[in-house]
């Protein structure tokens, strides 16, 4: 089991199993949101547990993003359709096993850094 928290523990999760690699997305709201690229790991809802009340953003008709009503913390990207969340990197507490796999919405990237870690790379 991973478990995780916003930063100041309002909203607490659990994902069971193993991890599958996560990835850091650069699209403009993951930038706009976490204030620059988002690495994040996609788990079944079934094997997601939240606790608290995280507020939720409807980020366009197709997905929500949400945060912590007290500190602020972004910690999870959820499509409306489908059964996957995906969940910050950055919220789980101690390592989790994983590496990076690969960047999405490079196209959307920043101008102020370069992506040169080797890992593939999608526009979209």
């Amino acid at each position: 089991m991973h478990q995780g928290a916003c930063l100041c523990g309002a909203i607490t999760f659990a994902v069971t199993g193993p991890l599958p690699a996560p990835n850091a997305c650069h699209c403009t709201q993951c930038r706009k949101q976490s204030g620059h690229v988002w690495a994040s790991v996609d788990v079944n809802r079934s094997a997601l547990t939240v606790t608290g009340a995280p507020t939720w953003f409807a980020a366009s008709a197709q997905v929500r993003r949400d945060f912590c009503p007290t500190c602020g913390s972004f910690l999870f990207w959820d499509p409306l359709k489908g059964d996957t969340t995906a969940v910050a990197m950055s919220a789980f507490d101690g390592p989790t096993g994983v590496r990076l796999a690969r960047h999405i919405f490079v196209a959307d990237k920043g101008d102020y850094y370069d992506i040169a870690d080797g890992l593939p790379q999608n526009p979209q």
